[in-house]
């Protein structure tokens, strides 16, 4: 057996985009090898950062997710819902795309957050 090559291994960066506001990007594979990684990532990440309101993973350079991939997404869509952080999938690639179509996930982890719709601005 072959080692994967880099460009197939996660690798994920974290940006301060603003005091409330963090993105994280995620580049490589999410998959049965790596969605764990990838949650605990998040999951440090949520819990480093009182006061966070976005969390945008940036997928530009993704290049597979799998069915273990979309169960870490919606764990972590999950973790912010619950945290009231709003998640934001950007710069999705078509084959995520597809794959969350095909889920019936698309709307759920790209369609604004229903509390964010609902809740009227503070003065």
């Amino acid at each position: 057996m072959t080692d994967p090559s880099p460009a197939r291994i996660l690798h994920l960066s974290s940006t301060a985009v603003g005091p409330d506001v963090l993105r994280i990007t995620v580049r490589g594979e999410l998959d049965v090898d790596s969605a764990a990684e990838f949650q605990d990532a998040v999951t440090e990440h949520l819990a480093a950062r009182s006061g966070l309101r976005a969390l945008r993973v940036d997928c530009g350079g993704l290049v597979l997710c799998d069915s273990m991939g979309l169960s870490a997404l919606l764990m972590v869509h999950r973790r912010t819902t619950a945290l009231g952080v709003s998640l934001h999938l950007e710069e999705r690639p078509p084959a995520l795309d597809r794959l969350l179509a095909v889920t019936g996930t698309l709307d759920h982890l790209t369609a604004p957050p229903a509390a964010a719709a609902s809740t009227p601005p503070s003065s």
